[in-house]
């Protein structure tokens, strides 16, 4: 495995090599890419993007041919859900001398993460044969090896698990965010050509949290009630968790300029934990407990059942993959 550091790029053999990959997520980080408008003709000028199936045409196989540690910077979003996935981590980690965990998925398994609370099995009856949209009369679940006329079909395994980037391979940088702000990938990139990256190992960005980054008034926080964000237009000087919705700035990393908190929605989540904190759900409700007005148990229990019924859906909604949980229990035989 290629050793990192923060040095720049050294352009021996012409531009540095760019390649980007495309995992286990949405998709919102390959725009998010381009969100940086005309500064992606910079890049281009700095860089040979040589990988980039979204959006150039590109071949695994050329990327396997290519010398360990010939791609300058890797920017590799998604967590990991397939034995595909899986190889293209460890491929792109050998041939890259700076991996990149860009984004929510590759940083903490974010949405896709979720999934983590069924089995695979439950996963594929679910797809396909039990939803309402489901036209699959003979019940056909997908296999790794199918024999048709022509030969054998080969699909990727399924894992039971999907896994952050960091749990399959050494990650040199996170760039965190659902997506990452353009600002932050321009910061990033320029980091990278300029040479002044930070020593390996470090989310890129700040490392305080949202609300440091939040023009909400903030006192004492006492709270006897958690309202669904559908049932209360909240005024838009206080803060959001004084007005008993649940923001999750409290917990996580500042980056975004607190935009979704500027426009009256609760911060979800989407960074990850601030420094120093192992686990963001732990954290939210080691800050939520905090501050609920009451010594009765039995009232406490009724407050967070009522306001908050999906504990792992707001505690968890971007972080379970990379969690103390990681997942739900599986059935011994589904072990995987």
């Amino acid at each position: 495995m290629s050793e990192s550091t923060g040095a720049a790029p050294t352009r021996s053999n012409g531009k540095p090599k760019l390649a980007l990959y495309w995992a286990a997520s949405c998709g919102g980080c390959e725009i998010a890419v381009l969100a940086i408008d005309e500064k992606i003709l910079t890049v281009a000028e700095h860089f040979d993007i040589i990988f980039w199936p979204c959006v150039v045409d590109g071949k695994v196989r050329d990327v396997e041919k290519l010398p360990d540690g010939a791609i300058h910077v890797c920017l590799f979003n998604g967590g990991i859900r397939t034995s595909e996935q899986e190889y293209m981590a460890k491929l792109l980690r050998r041939k890259s001398k700076v991996l990149v965990a860009f984004g929510s998925c590759a940083h903490e398994g974010c949405i896709p993460g979720l999934a983590n609370l069924s089995s695979r099995q439950e996963i594929f009856e679910t797809v396909f044969r039990d939803s309402i949209s489901t036209d699959n009369p003979q019940g056909v679940l997908p296999q790794t090896e199918t024999e048709v006329p022509e030969g054998k079909i080969h699909l990727p395994l399924f894992y039971n698990t999907l896994k952050p980037l960091e749990a399959v391979v050494h990650v040199d940088y996170t760039l965190p965010g659902c997506p990452p702000e353009a600002e932050n990938i321009w910061e990033a990139l320029q980091a990278i050509v300029n040479g002044t990256l930070p020593p390996p190992g470090r989310v890129l960005g700040k490392s305080t949290t949202v609300c440091d980054e939040c023009p909400r008034q903030r006192t004492e926080k006492k709270i006897r009630e958690f309202k669904r964000i559908w049932e209360v237009i909240p005024d838009e000087t206080t803060c959001l968790l004084e007005q008993g919705i649940v923001c999750s700035g409290i917990a996580t990393r500042a980056g975004c300029g607190a935009k979704c908190p500027k426009v009256n929605s609760p911060c979800i989540g989407c960074h990850g934990p601030n420094e120093g904190v192992e686990d963001i759900g732990a954290r939210m409700m080691t800050a939520l407990a905090s501050v609920i007005d009451s010594k009765d148990p039995e009232e406490v229990e009724q407050i967070i059942t009522r306001g908050i019924p999906d504990l792992v859906g707001t505690f968890y909604r971007f972080g379970l993959a990379a969690s103390l949980l990681r997942r739900s229990r599986l059935q011994p035989a589904g072990a995987g």
